[in-house]
């Protein structure tokens, strides 16, 4: 019966892909990855939330509480909140530039702005690199929700059903699929939660589940994990909105006004947290043994769910994965086709970005299978280097006079001293390293412009 009522939602979801390209026979380039810039309120709110709330969050939180408490999901709230107020401001003013420069990607702002090719490839180039863990964060999910159905299947081939619907799901209609498919998805998470944390109040009882998870993990921070939380929160909601399925999903919206409306109504999803907690907690009071941490929600569901809510909670998680994993592909495909392979015609750089879509999904695939991870680390790994961006977009956002030579400086000493620290971590003390070369970012790209001697570029 889980299985029935799973592949029903999987059905309805292609069944709303299909109904979105009613009306869009020949889709544009820009039709296919941002809609014409034509999506309301509301799609947009569902869209933007869709990529926002994973499988991160059903699957990835509670595993990172199972294996190190409590305290390690802190940051995991606090960087969502505290990034919503930055969204609130700078989303409008990207989809001003964005519809100046006539964007689609992250990297036509670079180019539009600085007039430089080459720093246009290197944003392109970089941000594809530090999207394989989060394709591999998806699928890890993905996995974990598939055996959440009791599917005795190889890993190699539950991954690749979910590499087919995501791309089913953009060969049908591109982004307007993404923000249809969202709303079921989005739906279907939250009453997942609650009737997951529910389910664990009512059959043990809140106090209960929280006292014997106490026995197991400390509900206490020391002065390391509180600096991590701390910077970690800070520096990963300055790279919230840099993501480039974020950006990508700002140019969907109609106007400026349209972004303020999403962001101000987006903070009310935080009310399903407590039930996600209570869930995670379920595993520790148990002392349940999981194959993976990653496991540690599904715990809960498949002890304390009836077959049809196990199919119904596997359906929400599934489409959050599969969600996100089309939203990435839609943003590396023009990444490859329009700013790593310029001059294409719009036909070929349609067929092109699939090419690149199908390569990047193969890619995570193999990362997934060969270096299995917990999956908040992969989401650590990705802020890395996506937010090493960020000195370059508030160049381009308040308008400031700075060679495109010292950004790309900045953007590559920043990434390689993530990617060394990362490799063999020092011992900072809990300070997130991310934040540190971020800082170091921002002094190379301050001495960089005064030391230059090319001509500044700088557009009004």
């Amino acid at each position: 019966m889980a299985t029935t009522i799973f592949l029903f939602f999987i059905l309805l979801s292609l069944a709303l892909a299909l109904l979105s390209k009613r009306g869009h026979g020949a889709q544009s380039v820009h039709d296919f990855f941002v809609a014409s810039r034509q999506f309301g309120s509301y799609l947009v709110f569902f869209l933007t939330a869709g990529e926002i709330y994973s499988i991160g969050t059903m699957v990835g939180f509670p595993g990172g509480i199972y294996a190190k408490g409590p305290t390690y999901g802190v940051w995991f709230l606090g960087y969502i909140v505290l990034a919503y107020p930055i969204g609130y401001f700078i989303g409008p003013k990207i989809w001003q530039i964005g519809k100046r420069y006539d964007a689609i990607t992250l990297p036509d702002l670079f180019r539009g702005y600085f007039g430089s090719q080459a720093l246009e490839r290197l944003v392109a180039a970089s941000a594809i690199l530090f999207l394989l863990p989060w394709g591999q964060l998806q699928f890890t999910g993905l996995v974990a929700a598939f055996n959440g159905l009791g599917w005795s299947l190889p890993p190699l081939v539950l991954v690749l059903v979910a590499a087919a619907l995501a791309f089913g799901y953009i060969a049908i209609a591109g982004v307007r699929a993404s923000a249809y498919i969202a709303i079921l998805k989005d739906v279907l998470m939250v009453v997942a939660i609650v009737i997951a944390g529910v389910a664990v109040g009512w059959e043990v009882g809140v106090q209960p589940v929280f006292e014997a998870a106490s026995l197991h993990v400390s509900d206490h921070m020391n002065g390391d994990q509180l600096t991590f939380a701390m910077s970690t929160m800070l520096f990963q909601s300055l790279g919230f909105y840099l993501m480039p399925f974020a950006v990508q999903n700002f140019f969907t919206a109609k106007s400026a006004g349209t972004i303020r409306r999403t962001q101000a109504a987006m903070p009310l999803y935080m009310l399903m947290y407590p039930f996600l907690v209570l869930a995670s907690y379920y595993a520790l009071s148990q002392d349940v043994k999981l194959a993976s941490p990653n496991d540690a929600f599904f715990a809960a569901v498949v002890r304390l769910l009836p077959p049809p809510l196990v199919g119904l909670v596997a359906a929400g998680a599934a489409l959050s994965g599969l969600l996100v994993l089309t939203g990435i592909s839609l943003a590396i495909g023009p990444l490859v086709a329009r700013n790593l392979l310029p001059g294409l015609s719009e036909k070929r750089q349609k067929t092109g970005a699939k090419l690149a879509i199908v390569v990047y999904l193969l890619a995570s695939i193999v990362m997934t299978l060969a270096a299995p991870n917990l999956m908040l680390t992969l989401i650590n790994t990705t802020y890395y280097g996506i937010t090493q961006f960020l000195p370059g977009v508030l160049a381009i956002l308040f308008g400031w006079r700075v060679r495109p030579a010292a950004i790309g400086a900045g953007i590559v000493f920043g990434q390689a001293s993530a990617i060394a620290l990362y490799l063999v971590p020092p011992d900072l003390h809990g300070f997130n390293l991310g934040l540190l070369c971020l800082g170091a970012n921002a002094v190379v790209v301050v001495a960089a412009d005064r030391l230059g001697f090319r001509p500044k570029v700088a557009h009004a």
